[in-house]
């Protein structure tokens, strides 16, 4: 048995980043790319995600060209959506709040949307205020492949 390669259609990658939650974010700074896992919710055009600080939070900041790679195993074959975009931050801000509350909204579906944002190697110190970052991906550009099994 072999495997064949298809390309996805829009429709069929807007999908998959509808039903997906968990990906790959990846950032660069200085030329040096960084890759981290993230739990995310998407719907009309933005994937929203949630963060405590830390490195990738810091190089978003400087260079807000991001990619966002959800995949799945199917059978012996796989399915891929790569989403290019721009990171934008839902500072906790008058101005931002309705972009902040709805990130939170479509993350807070899932029950443990928070764990891969929050965790860290290390015990934080306790602030007077939240060190939560919502921020969104807004999508620039999709495609996507799927590999199958062919008979």
């Amino acid at each position: 048995m072999s495997l064949g390669l298809r390309e996805f259609t829009l429709a069929e990658c807007y999908a998959i980043l509808e039903e997906g939650r968990f990906g790959h974010l990846a950032c660069c700074k200085d030329g040096q790319p960084y890759v981290v896992p993230i739990y995310f919710s998407y719907e009309k055009g933005v994937a929203y995600c949630f963060s405590m600080p830390g490195r990738k939070l810091e190089w978003m900041r400087e260079n807000d060209k991001v990619c966002l790679q959800v995949d799945q195993r199917v059978g012996r074959g796989w399915t891929s959506v790569i989403a290019e975009g721009k990171f934008e931050e839902f500072p906790d801000t008058e101005i931002w709040r309705s972009e902040r509350v709805h990130a939170w909204e479509m993350l807070q579906k899932h029950s443990d949307w928070w764990e891969v944002g929050s965790l860290k190697p290390k015990e934080l110190p306790v602030l007077a205020e939240s060190p939560h970052i919502f921020f969104g991906i807004l999508v620039r550009k999709l495609s996507g492949r799927a590999a199958f099994a062919i008979d």
